[in-house]
C-alpha cells in the first residue's frame, strides 16, 4: 500500500491554477536515504516494485523494495568484510547492471562515499580520479576493458587498495557475484549525520581536468521535486531516464526522487543506443514516464514513432542540452506529448524548468524551481531586465538542499563559484516578460562580434533543422574588425558532400531564420565533432584550433 512518504521531506503550497508555488525540502539532521526511504517502503510495503531490469540479451528481472533492502544489506555487510568503512571514498564502474543499486545503497548505509564514474575511463583518467579522490576501493564492470584500465594506473594510484569485480573473474579482484551473497541480510545501521559527504561526480567540463562535486546526504531529498514536479512520475508506474550510471543524470532519473515518490524505475542495460530498440523497449514494457536529451528525441522521430505503440506514455521530460522548437513540435504532432524541458547541473538538482501543469514555450528551459532562489545578473551583478543575457545565479542565503556542498579538496574552485551569496553556473539565459527563461549558452561560449553577444545554441538549433546537417558547433573565431565572427563547424547527414554552394545555403538558411547579424560567416565541414568523454561538444577544442 503506497505510503506517500514524499510528503515527509517536503512542504508544499500550490496556487489557485494548481501549479505548484512555494516549495521547502526538509531532512531530519539524521537523514540517510538507503535507511529512511528503501528499507522504509520495504519494511512496510515490501512488495511494492522498485525496479523492472532488462538485460542486453532481453532477460528481464523485477526487483522488489524488500529485496532491495535484503541486497544492499547483504552488500554492506560484504563490503565491511573488506574494510569499506565510514567516510572511505569508493569508485563505482557499474554500467547500468543492477548491482550498481545494491553497491549505492550499501555505501549511503556504510556513510562511505560513493563515487560514480564511467565505464569509459582510460588509463590516466582513472589515475586522475582516484588520486584527486584519495578512492581506496573500486566497484567494476567486468565488460570491456574498464578492469585493464584500473589495473594499468595501479602503479601511479597508491590510495588504490581494494578491487571488487562485477559479472566475471580476475586475477587480483574480489569476485562480488559469488562472495557477496554469503552475506547476511541484515545490516546495523551505521550512524550519520544528513551534512556528512554522501556522494562525488566527476564533472567533465568542456576544458580542464573534471571537477569533484562533492554532495551530502540531503541530496536525495533535493530531487524529491525533479520526480514529483517535474518527471511527474507515476507511483504505479515505470520510469524511464536514459543515462549511464557514471554521470549525475542517472540519480536524477534512477534513484532518488523516483523511490522518494514510491515509483518504479526502469532500468535498460543496453550496450549502444538505438532509437527503434528503445521505442519498442517504450512500448513493450508500459513505460509511464520518459526523459533523455533532445539529441534521443530527434532520433526517435527520425526512426518513425508512429510504427510503436507510445500509448502508455503518460509524460515526458527533457535535459542535458537546449531543446530546438521544431523537435518539440514535430514529437507533439507525432505523439500528443509536449516535451517538458529542465535544466540543472552536476552542482545541482533541477532548477529551471517547465513543471508540471504549465504551459511549455518550445525553446525555453521554463521557469525558475520553487526550490531555489534563481536570477539572471549582469557581470557587475545587478539583476538582469527581461531581454538582456546574463548569468544564471542561485540563491545560497539560506543554503539551498539540492546544491553541492562543494567542490572536494578545491577551496579556490569553490570559491570561485560560490560568493558574495550565490552560486553562479556559469550558464547564460535571459529572460521573458512572462518569467521563462531562454538558455543562451556557457560564458566561456558566448560570441561578441560588433558589439553583439551571440549565443551558439541559437544558430545551432536553425542549422540542425537543414535536412544536410546531422550535428553541428558554432564558436567565435577571432576577427581584426569585428573582435569575433560566427563560425559553424558542421558535420553532414550520411550521403551529403560538402561544397561552397552548401556553404552558401546553410548561409542563407540561417540568416532567413534568425536575425541575419547572427549568420556564419565561416562553415567548416568535419567528420566528427570533439566530444568530452560524457559526449559533451568541446567548443574549446574548435576555438583552440581556430586560434
Amino acid at each position: 500500500m503506497m505510503r506517500n512518504i514524499n510528503q515527509k521531506y517536503a512542504k508544499e503550497r500550490y496556487g489557485p491554477d494548481g501549479i505548484l508555488w512555494d516549495y521547502k525540502p526538509q531532512c531530519p539532521d539524521d537523514f540517510n536515504f538507503a535507511y529512511d526511504v528503501v528499507d522504509d517502503i520495504a519494511i512496510n510495503d515490501p512488495e511494492r516494485r522498485a525496479m523492472v531490469w532488462l538485460s542486453r540479451d532481453k532477460v528481464v528481472r523485477t526487483f522488489t523494495f524488500a529485496r532491495m533492502r535484503e541486497w544492499s544489506n547483504r552488500t554492506a555487510n560484504y563490503f565491511a568484510s573488506l574494510g569499506i568503512k565510514k567516510g572511505d571514498a569508493v569508485l563505482v564502474s557499474l554500467k547500468r547492471h543492477y548491482q550498481f543499486w545494491y553497491t549505492i545503497l550499501a555505501l549511503h548505509k556504510l556513510g562511505a562515499i560513493a563515487v560514480p564514474v564511467t565505464f569509459m575511463l582510460t588509463k590516466h583518467d582513472f589515475e586522475y580520479r582516484i588520486n584527486s579522490s584519495s578512492a581506496s576501493a573500486i566497484v567494476c564492470t567486468a565488460d570491456g576493458d574498464t578492469a585493464q584500465a584500473l589495473d594499468d594506473a595501479l602503479p601511479e594510484s597508491p590510495s588504490m587498495k581494494l578491487r571488487i569485480l562485477v559479472g566475471g573473474k580476475r586475477d587480483g579482484w574480489h569476485d562480488f557475484d559469488s562472495e557477496m551473497p554469503l552475506f547476511g541480510t541484515e545490516f546495523e545501521r551505521v550512524p550519520t549525520l544528513a551534512r556528512d559527504p554522501m556522494l562525488i561526480f566527476f564533472s567533465s567540463g568542456t576544458s580542464g581536468y573534471p571537477k569533484m562535486v562533492l554532495h551530502d546526504h540531503t541530496y536525495p531529498v533535493g530531487h524529491l521535486l525533479t520526480a514529483k514536479h517535474w518527471q511527474k512520475v507515476n507511483p504505479d508506474g515505470l520510469h524511464l531516464t536514459i543515462a549511464d550510471t557514471g554521470w549525475g543524470k542517472a540519480v536524477w532519473g534512477k534513484l532518488y526522487g523516483q523511490w522518494l515518490m514510491e515509483a518504479g524505475v526502469f532500468i535498460y542495460d543496453f550496450d549502444k543506443f538505438d532509437a527503434a530498440d528503445i521505442l519498442s523497449v517504450v512500448s513493450q514494457y508500459k513505460i509511464t514516464t520518459l526523459c533523455c536529451p533532445p539529441t534521443m528525441f530527434r532520433m526517435f522521430l527520425n526512426e518513425g514513432v508512429e510504427k510503436y505503440d507510445l500509448s502508455s506514455l503518460e509524460y515526458v521530460t527533457i535535459a542535458g542540452e537546449a531543446l530546438n522548437p521544431d523537435t518539440f513540435e514535430q514529437w507533439r504532432k507525432a505523439t500528443g506529448l509536449k516535451l517538458m524541458e529542465g535544466f540543472g547541473q552536476t552542482e545541482t538538482t533541477v532548477t529551471v524548468l517547465n513543471i508540471a501543469g504549465m504551459t511549455p514555450k518550445p525553446g525555453s528551459m521554463g521557469k525558475p524551481s520553487p526550490q531555489y532562489q534563481v536570477q539572471i545578473v549582469d557581470e557587475e551583478g545587478m539583476r538582469c531586465l527581461p531581454g538582456e543575457t546574463g548569468e544564471i545565479v542561485i540563491s545560497c542565503n539560506p543554503y539551498p538542499m539540492g546544491l553541492m556542498s562543494c567542490y572536494y579538496k578545491d577551496e579556490n574552485r569553490t570559491a570561485e563559484v560560490i560568493k558574495d551569496g550565490w552560486y553562479h553556473t556559469g550558464d547564460t539565459a535571459w529572460m521573458d516578460e512572462d518569467g521563462y527563461f531562454w538558455y543562451v549558452g556557457r560564458m566561456d561560449d558566448i560570441i561578441k562580434s560588433s558589439g553583439y553577444r551571440i549565443g551558439p545554441f541559437e544558430i545551432e538549433s536553425v542549422l540542425i533543422t537543414h535536412p544536410s546537417v546531422l550535428e553541428c558547433a558554432v564558436t567565435g573565431v577571432p576577427d581584426p574588425v569585428r573582435g569575433q565572427i560566427v563560425k559553424a563547424t558542421v558535420v553532414l547527414v550520411p550521403g551529403v558532400e560538402p561544397s561552397e554552394e552548401l556553404k552558401k545555403e546553410l548561409q542563407d538558411y540561417v540568416k532567413k531564420e534568425t536575425s541575419p547579424y547572427k549568420y556564419p560567416r565561416v562553415i567548416e565541414f568535419i567528420k566528427e565533432l570533439p566530444r568530452t568523454i560524457n559526449g559533451k561538444i568541446r567548443r574549446v577544442a574548435i576555438r583552440k584550433g581556430d586560434e
